[in-house]
């Protein structure tokens, strides 16, 4: 299975619009992969409180129909990463999308845990409820975003309801990569499945972003990594080797609580 992240800069020189026909070249570039990822709130960057409201867009707004053609136009399975979503109730929440090769919706994903404490996300933004999983051909796919990460019991969710490989966009901050990749790789290890964590690069809302994104094998080895720049990563893996380190090491067999 071939997956490219696409590790995206968000400039606010940038407009949105022209963030999003970029993007969507990028996207029909990598026809010829199975799965291509993009990071958290790539539109408007993660930190960028203050444009929550006046950037978001309804479910199939103009993100949703700009990825679903790209999708299309490349032929791959499309994690667009998230936007603000303004539900119809005027609810925002921060929503990941993902299109299959068609180009048809095969899922989105509201946010769980939203990061800012008292303040940012964690008051402009509602809380999903609903594990989200996405059956591809080679592999299910559980769906996180970002702070999530930070929150183990998620994930055991996701692989109770079948995941195999975990995709995590994400606007993770410079000052705590660390904890990115050791967070990452503890993912695919306590879930012995694969994690494929898609991070924004440069510096939004005078916040240095990460970077490095990463694609993490089920026993914790690390396939592929970004550097902090601008960046499309491209990894070929094999999805049965989950199954495989499963049957070879059958810890979540042995699960009590």
């Amino acid at each position: 299975m071939r997956a490219s992240l696409i590790q995206i800069a968000v400039d606010e020189d940038e407009s949105v619009e022209s963030r999003r026909r970029r993007v969507a070249s990028l996207v029909r570039d990598q026809a010829g992969a199975d799965l291509v990822v993009l990071p958290e709130l790539w539109t408007t960057g993660a930190f960028a409180f203050e444009e929550f409201g006046n950037e978001a867009e309804p479910l199939e707004g103009p993100t949703y129909e700009v990825m679903a053609k790209a999708a299309s136009d490349a032929g791959v399975w499309l994690h667009a990463g998230s936007v603000p979503e303004r539900a119809p109730d005027g609810t925002l929440y921060n929503t990941s999308l993902f299109f299959s090769p068609s180009g048809e919706l095969a899922a989105s994903y509201r946010k769980i845990h939203r990061f800012g404490f008292d303040k940012g996300e964690a008051v402009l933004m509602g809380r999903g409820e609903d594990l989200v999983t996405v059956r591809l051909p080679e592999t299910i796919v559980g769906v996180a975003t970002c702070y999530d990460l930070r929150f183990p019991e998620l994930f055991r969710g996701l692989v109770d309801a079948g995941a195999e490989t975990l995709v995590i966009p994400a606007g993770w901050p410079e000052r705590r990569r660390a904890h990115w990749t050791l967070l990452a790789r503890a993912r695919a290890v306590e879930n012995q499945a694969f994690v494929l964590a898609c991070g924004t690069a440069g510096t939004h809302a005078r916040v240095p972003q990460a970077g490095h994104s990463i694609v993490v094998d089920p026993w914790g080895e690390v396939l592929a990594e970004a550097g902090a720049g601008e960046e499309i990563l491209t990894v070929e893996f094999d999805p049965g080797k989950v199954s495989v380190t499963r049957e070879q090491f059958p810890a979540l067999k042995d699960r009590v609580l």
